[in-house]
C-alpha cells in the first residue's frame, strides 16, 4: 500500500472516531451530570429524585447515572423493583427538557404497567419540566410523575 493510500485511510479512520467520539456532542443536549447541570442552570441540581404524587404509597425513585458517555434514567418502583432505565442523551425544548429515546435505548422492568410498556416499548420522549426549583415533573405517555430531590451529588 503506498504513503499517500496509507495516510488517506488513516485520516478517514481519525475523521470516523471523532465523529463517534463526539456523537452527543449536540448544542443543547447534555450526555454527564456536569453538562445536565449546565444545562439547566443549577449547578447543585439532583440526580436522585422521589416521587411524591404516587396514589398507591409506592413511590417511583429516578436516579440520573453517567455511563459511557451517556446519562440513564433509572426508574425503581418502591417495593416492586425496577420500572424502566433509558439512556441516551438529555437535550433542551423550550423550557423543558427531554430524553428522547428509541426501543433499544429502553429496557423494561417487571414493575412497568401494560399501558406504560405499551406506550414506550418501542420508544418514546421523556418531558421534564420544573414547576418549582425543588421539583421536577416528568412524563411520557400512558404515566407522569412529580418528584422531589432526595440528595444532592
Amino acid at each position: 500500500m503506498s504513503l499517500t493510500v496509507r495516510g488517506s485511510c488513516l485520516a478517514i479512520f481519525l475523521l470516523l472516531i471523532s465523529i463517534n467520539v463526539h456523537a452527543y456532542d449536540v448544542p443543547g443536549c447534555a450526555s454527564s451530570i456536569g453538562e445536565l447541570r449546565t444545562l439547566v442552570g443549577d449547578p447543585l441540581f439532583s440526580s436522585r429524585w422521589v416521587e411524591v404524587s404516587m396514589d398507591d404509597g409506592k413511590p417511583m425513585v429516578v436516579s440520573i447515572i453517567e455511563r459511557n458517555g451517556k446519562l440513564l434514567l433509572e426508574f425503581i418502583k418502591t417495593g416492586e423493583g425496577m420500572w424502566a432505565v433509558i439512556s441516551g442523551v438529555i437535550c433542551k425544548s423550550g423550557v423543558d427538557l427531554e430524553a428522547r429515546m428509541s426501543k433499544e435505548q429502553i429496557v423494561l422492568g417487571p414493575a412497568a404497567n401494560w399501558v406504560v410498556s405499551l406506550a414506550i416499548a418501542n420508544g418514546g420522549i421523556f418531558t421534564m419540566r420544573r414547576p418549582l426549583a425543588n421539583q421536577l415533573q416528568i412524563e411520557t405517555q400512558g404515566w407522569s410523575g412529580r418528584f422531589i430531590p432526595t440528595a444532592i451529588n
